[in-house]
């Protein structure tokens, strides 16, 4: 006896409901940014566990059409390292209803990808940008491709993946400097920025809570300059809390993920690159669908086992907590 294909929702036990899809395409990076993993690199998934396209195509389907995921954004990794991206993109586009698509990059391939993306249904993208230094981008990804990541937010623009945002790591004794370049540099190109507090997530596991630059601090290190106020619009489940710069229209986001959390309103479900539904980034959990598809499971089965995943998940991560347990995978591996 079979489920009923009826339209169902990802609720968890607190009332939030995901539809928010963020899919990892690859473990793999053309950076090593000193925030997230070594300099020799990682282990990467062996290329038999990752999904292959007709399999991501179909979980991707089943959250569109039996779960109620309204948007889905492709992480990595690096995700333009996956080959025909653009196909992929451009089936999920067809899909009803519907999804919006984004992706979050390190803008390395962008330049080269943007007009393809935009072609094949893509509606915006992230890029990671930490530094507008030359050294100092050298220092923090260990890869001298500043310019590549500059010509890749332009390119952006041009081939309408708008809004274009900006991320920013900033990091204690190394790019503090940056937060007033990189607001002004955001708001002369039209670029929505957001910084991020770092995150216990490197493969190292050499964070600090007390090394991380809190929400609070660059605040204050914008604050030097400009007069940041809230946005009035309710936040809802963004993870950026916005403030207007100077009064508007010009803003900034900032995300506290540690101090500041946004777990009670969060709206996000992710599928790593081998298959694994996690309810949360720093779940210590994981459901296998990769197994369920691959053994030829039904898609009744595939939706019964993603609704209970979500069921599970915890009210928050606590991760500013003294009981906090880092997660085994690092975000390589997760998906930002």
């Amino acid at each position: 006896m079979t489920m009923e294909r009826t339209p169902s929702v990802l609720r968890d036990k607190f009332g939030r409901v995901a539809t928010d899809l963020r899919v990892s395409l690859t473990d793999r990076c053309n950076l090593r940014c000193r925030y997230c993993m070594p300099a020799e690199g990682l282990d990467w998934l062996p290329g038999a566990e990752i999904l292959s396209d007709d399999e991501l195509f179909a979980l991707i389907r089943i959250a569109v059409e039996r779960l109620g995921v309204r948007e889905v954004r492709f992480t990595g990794g690096e995700p333009l390292l996956r080959q025909r991206l653009v196909d992929l993109l451009a089936r999920i586009k067809k899909l009803t209803p519907t999804p919006q698509m984004s992706l979050t990059t390190n803008g390395i391939h962008l330049g080269r990808h943007a007009n393809a993306l935009a072609d094949s249904g893509l509606d915006r993208v992230n890029v990671s940008l930490d530094t507008l230094d030359r050294d100092r981008f050298v220092a923090i990804t260990r890869r001298d491709r500043l310019d590549d990541v500059l010509s890749g937010l332009a390119a952006a623009v041009q081939a309408g993946l708008t809004p274009v945002k900006v991320n920013a790591v900033l990091l204690r004794g190394i790019n503090e400097s940056d937060a007033v370049p990189l607001l002004r540099y955001c708001l002369a190109n039209g670029y929505q920025l957001r910084f991020i507090e770092q995150m216990p997530l490197d493969a190292q596991r050499q964070w600090s809570r007390s090394e991380m630059i809190s929400a609070d601090e660059t605040l204050r290190l914008l604050g030097s300059t400009f007069h940041l106020s809230r946005a009035p619009e309710p936040r809802g489940s963004a993870p950026a809390e916005e403030f207007l710069v100077d009064g508007g229209p010009g803003r900034v986001g900032i995300v506290g993920s540690v101090t500041h959390p946004f777990c009670r309103a969060c709206d996000r479900t992710r599928l790593t690159a081998d298959g694994q539904v996690r309810s949360c980034l720093f779940s210590q959990q994981e459901t296998d669908l990769r197994s369920i598809l691959r053994r030829g499971g039904s898609e009744d089965e595939i939706v019964h086992a993603w609704r209970a995943a979500m069921l599970g998940k915890l009210a928050g991560h606590a991760m500013d907590s003294d009981g906090f347990v880092q997660p085994v995978r690092p975000m390589s591996a997760i998906g930002g």
